[in-house]
Order: C-alpha cells, then structure tokens, then sequence
C-alpha cells in the first residue's frame, strides 16, 4: 500500500509555475513533520521545503528561498509544494516524505514515489 502519493509534476518553462500534491492514503499527516525533496540526474538527494507537525517550524534550502511555498491541508489528509518562478535548476524528481515529529527532516520513514519536474525553454 502507498503511504504518500505525489502529482503536479510536468514539464514548464522558466518563470513558470507548479504546485505539487501529496496525498497520504495510509498515513495521517498530523503525526508526521513532512517535507519535500528532490533529485536531479546524477545527483543526490536533497531538502526543499520542509514544515514542523504543528506547522510552526519551517526549513527550506537557500535555492527555493522566496519562490517555493510548502502548505498542508490537514482535513485533505495532504501536503503541498507551490513552486514560483521556476528554473531549469529545478529541474528533478520531487518526493513528499514524512518523518519523526520531533526530527524536522532529519529522519524520514515514508517517502513518496515521486513526480517529474522538468523546466526547459
């Protein structure tokens, strides 16, 4: 059974924009501190955006800074990823993730399957 399932990857141009869903058929999200991650070609795999349990607490890699959003809708049981502005950097497979409430990020037990993000003119 899938614990978190991902969509609203696509392919977009520079400048464009994207939001990104999670759903959690097996999972209740409000037990969770969740996140979401990428990776690009080659590359490892690394935080984007992640958000606290109580939702208080965010921390976001300096790349995204002022253009991705991450959200949650806890009566939707998901967890979203609003993606402004977007750069051929940007370009890479996005996971949603949730892990230990108290490990923001720092531990994950269920990943998502992931979506494909691909920016290009």
């Amino acid at each position: 059974q899938l614990r978190l399932v991902e969509s609203g990857g696509g392919s977009v141009q520079p400048g464009e924009s994207l939001t990104l869903s999670c759903v959690a058929p097996g999972l209740t999200l409000d037990s969770y501190a969740l996140g979401w991650f990428r990776q690009a070609p080659g590359k490892e795999r690394e935080r984007v955006f992640c958000i606290s349990r109580s939702g208080s607490v965010m921390d976001y890699a300096d790349s995204v800074k002022g253009r991705f959003t991450i959200s949650t809708d806890r009566t939707k049981n998901a967890l979203y990823l609003q993606m402004n502005s977007l750069k051929p950097e940007d370009t890479a497979v996005y996971y949603c993730a949730a892990g230990p409430p108290e490990r923001l990020c720092g531990s994950i037990d269920y990943w998502g399957q992931g979506t494909q993000v691909t920016v290009s003119s």
